[in-house]
């Protein structure tokens, strides 16, 4: 049980509350998950289905995704000693220093890779880490407890090796591997993620035609996710991203005739914040963003978020507070609790508006 105390009254979120497996495999479709509505000004909280979200929207409302496909990116590995490991590589391409981000992980038989504290982890400059088919990733030097920089030796280019030996990254609280194909969006057009921008997930072709009947507007970005800390809820990193010209245009003209901009997903919020000057508006960016949002800071060119249930002391919840508001926030979790919604990137989602 995990303590939500960031938001006010401590609540807890029970571990059956974890989404275990995609919601077809429940039983249901992508888009058949729950969706709680919390509206800011009013304060209130509603409970939907996802399928009813282009009724909630309003006509000239824009919803904006990340179009980012999500890499198998889990590789197998072994340390100089024979003992096997887990390789989590920390998105597609390099960073400013020409070097991967990656996370070093025990490897559990049966189950999802384990996580290693400091104390615990064989990670230091120097080690080689043996990878498939006589390639490796050797450690440089540490980025954080967690992440270390790796510069990679592959016979193959890296997104072909991923498609040959990597699967997606999984956590404890699933019960399997599921295939990549599981990890996709409807959106997902630009290899590149770590993991899934999973705010997307439920949407389904159906929901997206009954979108643009209604008259919502749906615009992508770009953001390439690196690999999450579920277990230490350490501050957003560096990542890729790309707000197209076209996207940043119709933006403006959405708010300029007085829509709302709503952004799918956190990766979503944080490449359009990235993107937009001290008055909100946005123009075209391409590069690396390392802006954390805050209620501090707050947002200045996303009016609402979809999004899906974090823990309880993530430090997306700083986001999410920025958008919504502390009081809201601490409500519809509270409301999500009670309810029975389900957690993590299987599980249901969150709708955040201002009024």
């Amino acid at each position: 049980m995990t303590a939500l105390t960031d938001l006010g009254p401590e609540l807890t979120v029970p571990p059956e509350l974890s989404a275990r497996e995609p919601a077809e495999a429940r039983g249901g479709a992508r888009d058949g998950v729950r969706m709680l509505v919390g509206r800011k000004a009013s304060g209130t909280v509603e409970h939907r289905r996802f399928t009813e979200l282009p009724e909630v929207l309003r006509p000239g409302d824009l919803l904006v995704v990340n179009n980012s496909a999500t890499l198998p990116a889990a590789l197998p590995g072994r340390l100089p000693d024979g003992t096997p490991v887990a390789l989590h590589l920390s998105s597609a391409q390099p960073d400013r220093r020409g070097t991967h981000l990656v996370e070093l992980r025990r490897a559990v038989p049966g189950r999802a890779a384990a996580y290693y504290p400091p104390e615990e982890s064989p990670a230091r400059p120097g080690l080689r880490i043996g990878l498939p088919d006589g390639a490796a990733a050797e450690l440089t030097g540490s980025f954080t407890a967690r992440l270390w920089y790796a510069e990679l030796s592959l016979p193959v280019p890296l997104l072909r090796y991923l498609e040959r030996h990597g699967r997606a990254i999984r956590y404890g609280y699933t019960d399997r591997d599921w295939p990549i194909e599981a990890y996709q969006t409807v959106f997902a057009s630009v290899p590149g993620s770590s993991e899934m921008p999973s705010a997307a997930r439920p949407f389904s072709p159906e929901v997206v035609a009954r979108l643009a009947g209604r008259g919502v507007l749906v615009a992508p970005v770009t953001l390439h996710t690196g690999v999450a800390s579920p277990e230490v809820h350490e501050a957003p990193y560096a990542e890729r991203f790309l707000v197209p010209a076209a996207t940043a245009r119709l933006a403006r003209h959405v708010r300029d005739g007085g829509g709302r901009v709503i952004a799918v997903g956190t990766t979503v919020v944080r490449a359009l914040e990235s993107a937009a000057g001290p008055d909100g508006t946005l123009q075209e960016a391409d590069g690396w963003t390392e802006l954390v949002i805050t209620p501090e800071r707050g947002v200045r060119a996303v009016d609402g978020l979809l999004t899906g249930w974090h823990e309880p002391r993530a430090s997306h919840l700083l986001m999410l507070a920025a958008v919504a508001g502390r009081p809201l926030l601490a409500d519809c979790y509270r409301a999500a609790v009670r309810n029975r919604y389900l957690w993590h990137e299987f599980g249901d989602v969150n709708l955040l508006l201002p009024d």
